[in-house]
């Protein structure tokens, strides 16, 4: 009986051995986001609490899941250098899954699809398609896919900010022809702080699959987001969130995944 309850013990000894720092040292996980996205993420004016479909869905994964989330404020090209370095634990923040920063982060299966959009001030006549675009001055947010892609645009001005308002800010005040960006966000901001003074067109440059990053390496806690996800599709919680964000239901092959 000793040596059962010795062995048991060996057992559980090395069982915890095998649970990942971040499991054993807390509950609760840092999650990394630039809240200046709406609706992803953005920080309430009057209460100061962090709000938006991505601040949703994380923790709605993490009651799943049975941890707790604490939003950190960071600047969006910040975000995978502080995954790798261990400040942060997760990152959400409207971020696109591409070869490139698969190659440096885990992505989660997606929880968004989105599309490049364009946005211009409210009386141009002179963007109407994408071949518009060429020649033109476009701003975009650092390290964005929006970048990647106005980069790619023949004689195109770039110029690049740290923050999505800057850029919005930048085109009415005519420094810039047109923002590109992604579609979801360039709608809020229309339909929001730019009513009445930039419009959204009806172009969408690209399709883009949104995933929730981890460190390199890190099976267990992607696994647990993953697990999370795919509880709260098949519960209506995520068709709940996404259509209190967007006003509509998501896409059939988004509750797929």
């Amino acid at each position: 009986m000793q040596k059962r309850t010795f062995f048991s013990a060996v057992i559980a000894a090395a069982a915890l051995s095998t649970i990942p720092a971040w499991a054993k040292e807390s509950r609760r996980l840092v999650v990394g986001m630039d809240a200046t996205y709406p609706p992803f993420g953005s920080q309430d004016t009057q209460t100061r609490q962090y709000v938006g479909y991505d601040v949703d869905i994380i923790r709605a994964i993490a009651r799943a899941e049975g941890f707790e989330v604490e939003i950190k404020n960071l600047s969006f090209d910040g975000l995978i250098p502080a995954l790798k370095t261990g400040n942060i634990d997760i990152a959400i923040n409207d971020i696109t899954v591409t070869p490139e920063r698969a190659r440096s982060v885990d992505f989660s299966n997606r929880y968004y699809i989105a599309g490049l959009g364009v946005v211009v001030n409210a009386e141009n006549t002179t963007i109407a398609r994408a071949g518009d675009l060429e020649g033109k001055r476009l701003a975009v947010s650092i390290g964005s896919t929006g970048e990647i892609a106005a980069r790619k645009i023949k004689n195109a001005e770039i110029r690049v900010f740290n923050q999505l308002t800057e850029c919005f800010l930048e085109l009415r005040n005519d420094g810039v022809d047109a923002v590109i960006n992604d579609i979801p966000t360039n709608d809020y901001y229309v339909a929001t702080a730019g009513r009445g003074k930039v419009k959204s067109l009806p172009i969408a440059l690209t399709q883009e699959n949104l995933g929730i990053a981890v460190k390199k390496g890190n099976k267990e806690l992607l696994n647990r987001i993953n697990r999370g996800l795919a509880a709260i599709k098949q519960s209506g919680e995520f068709a709940r969130i996404f259509e209190k964000w967007f006003g509509r239901q998501p896409e059939p092959e988004l509750l797929k995944d």
